[in-house]
């Protein structure tokens, strides 16, 4: 074993106390060496001044907590402050963790808005053209209803003056059916004449030709005016078809058109 060094005592008003062996000493702050000077554990009592100087192991035992003071870590201290700030730093890391996602959010709701105005926005422009188209197309229908009516007056007007041709034609089909009956009537009592007077037979044959001539012609034109009484009996059939179809087609007119 190598020799120890012999411990030099310390320069202080008494004796140093040596601890008792096996006793644990806890080495003094340096920073306040003189503030406690008094170990955790309970000092021996001084030994005397004629007692032997300590043997070599035993001063190496007493000198290792000096020369080991230095080379133990001493373990760091929590100041109150350090908790304060780390806290305090916490709460604004939770707190900037929030705003962030509170901005985000916020980013998003933005958006979603700013799109749905977009989307309003060409809906709005989609329903404009859709109004204009509409009132095109209203002012197409009004102008059509406006040329339906008047073709309907115009085909009213002729319906009438049809109407009023044919009334006339008929007159005229009556009084010629009355002059072929007169006519009948007279050749009948011309025959009755004749059949009478047999010597004013030739005189009744001359009558009764000119009667039937004359018959004929009542006929001939009673023919006629039969013909044109069916022409303006199909022309007044014609405009009453037109009639009811201009009105049908003014019904159709006038309905509201349907949205899209």
């Amino acid at each position: 074993m190598p020799n120890a060094p012999t411990p030099t005592p310390a320069p202080t008003a008494g004796p140093a106390p040596v601890p008792a062996p096996g006793a644990v000493t806890t080495p003094a702050k340096p920073e306040a060496p003189a503030a406690n000077p008094v170990s955790k554990a309970v000092p021996a009592p001084a030994p005397a001044p004629a007692k032997a100087a300590p043997t070599a192991k035993g001063a190496a035992t007493d000198s290792a907590p000096d020369d080991t003071d230095d080379a133990v870590p001493r373990p760091a201290t929590i100041t109150p402050l350090t908790i304060v700030l780390g806290v305090v730093s916490a709460v604004l890391l939770v707190a900037v963790i929030i705003f962030w996602i509170q901005v985000g959010v916020r980013d998003q709701t933005i958006e979603g808005q700013k799109n749905r105005a977009e989307q309003v926005e060409a809906n709005a422009v989609q329903l404009q053209a859709q109004v204009d188209e509409d009132k095109k197309g209203a002012a197409r229908l009004e102008k059509q209803l406006a040329d339906a009516k008047a073709e309907t007056v115009q085909i009213k007007a002729d319906f009438d003056k049809a109407k009023s041709v044919a009334a006339e034609l008929q007159m005229q089909l009556d009084k010629a059916r009355a002059a072929a009956t007169g006519f009948q009537t007279q050749m009948e009592e011309a025959k009755v004449a004749s059949i009478k007077r047999q010597g004013e037979v030739e005189v009744a044959q001359a009558q009764v030709t000119v009667l039937q001539e004359q018959m004929h012609q009542a006929k001939s034109e009673a023919a006629h005016f039969q013909e044109q009484l069916a022409v303006a009996k199909t022309s007044l059939d014609d405009l009453q078809a037109k009639l009811t179809a201009a009105q049908a087609q003014v019904a159709q007119l006038q309905k509201p058109p349907a949205r899209k």
